[in-house]
């Protein structure tokens, strides 16, 4: 299994960016998720950890199609401006809706560096009519993500955003919002885009598959094999194994307890 080894976990830049740094690349960013049609008009929300204390955040109300660096907001671990740093307080700006999503991620993951909300129009679209993406249809995907779970209804910009992601995020880097978007986390504001990408392409290839009507079954011993090494390998976080086991159907053959 040595040519796997491009699956191993991301880690965080050993030098941490500056803020100036963290600017650019959110920006840039906010252009890519513009460009692919994951976040139109006002929508989605990008952030990174300034440090243990602040978070830099992509203010409410501006298209990422044109929101500047220097409109970037700043805020402390329960959600509040703070007027610390080069760019201070911007004035008449907001920290996006969906702060408290944002902030529980970091709360529950602390090697978690960076937070997209996006709004993916093709696994919203499949949350809606029930087709999970939690399920074993790519060698790659188990490898990257384990599974890509959905989780409950929760009113968008709402505290019921916290209660829905709070326990599948200390598993999961990336999870579908259920009829609202996708949150995605890693160690870079670009490693969580990339996942964000990975998980539409994955949306999309799955739709194609149910839309064929003729999805051929993945043999279980090759599902086993890329679990076991997934989990060799140390890429297994809290929950995972059992959720694979459940969700592939392959318990027996890992040798572990029935599901």
């Amino acid at each position: 299994m040595s040519a796997l080894v491009r699956y191993e976990a991301r880690k965080a830049p050993a030098r941490r960016p500056t803020e100036q740094q963290l600017r650019q690349e959110i920006i840039q960013i906010c252009r890519l998720l513009h460009g692919g049609g994951y976040c139109l008009g006002y929508d989605g929300n990008v952030s990174a950890r300034l440090d243990g204390e602040r978070f830099l955040v992509t203010p409410s109300g501006v298209g990422k199609a044109f929101v500047r660096a220097d409109q970037l907001v700043t805020v402390d671990g329960a959600g509040n401006l703070t007027g610390q740093g080069r760019y201070g307080l911007q004035r008449g700006l907001k920290p996006s809706s969906e702060i408290l999503l944002h902030l529980e991620a970091y709360r529950q993951r602390p090697d978690v560096q960076a937070v997209i909300h996006a709004h993916p129009p093709i696994a919203i679209a499949l949350s809606i009519a029930g087709v999970s993406l939690a399920r074993c249809l790519l060698p790659d995907i188990i490898l990257y993500f384990g599974l890509i779970p959905t989780t409950e209804y929760a009113t968008p910009a709402s505290a019921e955003g916290v209660g829905v992601i709070s326990e599948l995020i200390k598993s999961y880097d990336a999870l579908i919002l259920q009829r609202h978007g996708s949150v995605t986390v890693g160690p870079t504001v670009t490693d969580a885009y990339l996942k964000l990408e990975k998980l539409e392409h994955t949306a999309l290839i799955t739709k194609t598959v149910v839309d064929l009507g003729r999805e051929k079954p993945f043999p279980q011993e090759e599902i086993a094999k890329l679990v076991q090494w997934r989990s060799d390998v140390g890429l297994m976080r809290p929950g995972q194994a059992d959720d694979l086991c459940a969700a592939c159907g392959v318990c027996d053959l890992l040798g572990r307890k029935a599901c």
